[in-house]
């Protein structure tokens, strides 16, 4: 393959990422994709191909359930359907099937468990301190 065709593919793989990254939100299809960047579809499955380690539907989703997850653990006060929404789902319970595939647990778990483990963490590194300095008090009553 020539160095211009390699460096045009890789191009256009990279804007298609972020275009992805920007409108993820929206129903989104690889046809709409390629048509907004000039490019046929065929040329941005090959870009994915080449460049990339997911398809664009793979893309697409790993960025939506990222986002999901930040926000389900970041805004506890969004309910899981609404963070759907907010992701590009029109469906909650379609968002809760793509969720439990990714992660193996339903959004409800997933946030539940992020909390305890954000609890855990904290309770912790209250904790560590005084263990720290009780141990720096005692090496000073040695000498």
């Amino acid at each position: 393959m020539r160095p211009y065709t390699i460096a045009s593919r890789r191009r256009l793989y990279l804007l298609a990422r972020v275009l992805v990254a920007r409108h993820y939100r929206r129903e989104l299809t690889l046809e709409q994709l390629a048509h907004a960047l000039a490019s046929s579809p065929r040329q941005l499955q090959r870009a994915y191909r080449e460049f990339g380690d997911t398809t664009f539907r793979e893309d697409l989703l790993a960025r939506r359930m990222a986002v999901g997850a930040q926000l389900l653990v970041e805004q506890r006060s969004i309910r899981v359907e609404d963070v759907a929404r907010l992701v590009g789902y029109s469906e909650g319970p379609h968002f809760a099937r793509a969720f439990r595939r990714r992660y193996g647990l339903s959004p409800a778990h997933f946030r539940a468990s992020a909390l305890q483990a954000k609890a855990r963490a904290h309770a912790v590194s209250a904790a560590t301190p005084s263990r720290a300095l009780a141990g720096h008090a005692q090496a000073s009553e040695r000498s």
